[in-house]
């Protein structure tokens, strides 16, 4: 009772009226990337999935897929996965050509049947950039993004034990925004839905959040110039202000990041920085 509730205030809220009156279960036809490997050529498969509830996730209607698949002496839809909390990053893929699909501030694993229509057709896709080649299906390689933040995305200082919360002075403008920036889930959609296939956000993120604590203050300057270095050097595309990152980040990250990190980054550069 208490699931059917939450089902009609989230229809409720967001404007999705007609779907509070849809018979359920229900069927969704999927249209999915097959893809063995980097190196082999891929193509769309198109499946379909009934008895579908409208609590289900996602992630889990994939689920109810492959076992289909399985049953069938098939092989099942490979995707990357962890958590299924939107926390982890881990999920990641094109719905509907939108990263993590239509709903904003959602990661994929979050997005629930509710939000589609009898006999919808929903087209999943990998990420789309040249910095995170296909390890199969709508599964990519995503180590591209751990390596900028080794380049240089840590604090060298020696805290010990944990300090006192008030020992380290912060403004509190400060602190409201380096908290924004650590929410990055380093899932990749930013790099997914930009034109460039560019990695700013991520990259921005991770820098800015650092450069406005003081704990971060150290390696200031070297970080900058240390992460984007190296984000250039995995084949990401450059930033054009184009916003796509902003809009389809699931945990509303701003591009003034980006604005932070290029202050940065000319602060470093500058021979009085």
């Amino acid at each position: 009772m208490a699931l059917r509730l939450r089902s009609a205030l989230d229809m409720l809220e967001n404007n999705n009226v007609g779907s509070l009156f849809q018979n359920y279960p229900m069927k969704i036809n999927l249209r999915v990337w097959r893809q063995a490997s980097a190196k082999e050529r891929g193509d769309f498969a198109n499946y379909t999935v009934e008895n579908i509830q409208p609590d289900l996730s996602f992630l889990e209607v994939l689920d109810i897929l492959n076992e289909q698949l399985i049953a069938e002496g098939g092989l099942p839809v490979e995707f990357d996965h962890d958590c299924r909390e939107g926390i982890c990053g881990s999920c990641g893929m094109m719905v509907n050509g939108q990263a993590h699909g239509s709903q904003q501030r959602t990661a994929v694993c979050q997005l629930y049947m509710r939000h589609f229509q009898e006999g919808d057709t929903v087209t999943l896709e990998p990420w789309r950039a040249k910095a995170f080649p296909v390890i199969k299906d709508l599964v990519v390689d995503r180590s591209a993004l751990d390596r900028i933040s080794a380049a240089g995305g840590y604090i060298s200082v020696k805290t010990g034990a944990a300090p006192e919360a008030n020992a380290v002075l912060v403004a509190k403008p400060n602190a409201d925004k380096a908290f924004d920036y650590a929410t990055c889930i380093g899932c990749g959609a930013c790099v997914a839905a930009c034109p460039n296939a560019s990695a700013s956000l991520f990259t921005a993120a991770k820098i800015s959040h650092l450069a406005l604590l003081e704990q971060g203050k150290p390696e200031r300057q070297q970080r900058v110039v240390k992460m984007t270095q190296q984000m250039t050097a995995e084949g990401f595309g450059d930033c054009s202000n184009h916003g796509e990152c902003q809009s389809v980040c699931p945990k509303g990250i701003s591009i003034n990041a980006i604005a932070q990190m290029r202050r940065e980054y000319i602060r470093a550069k500058l021979p009085f920085g």
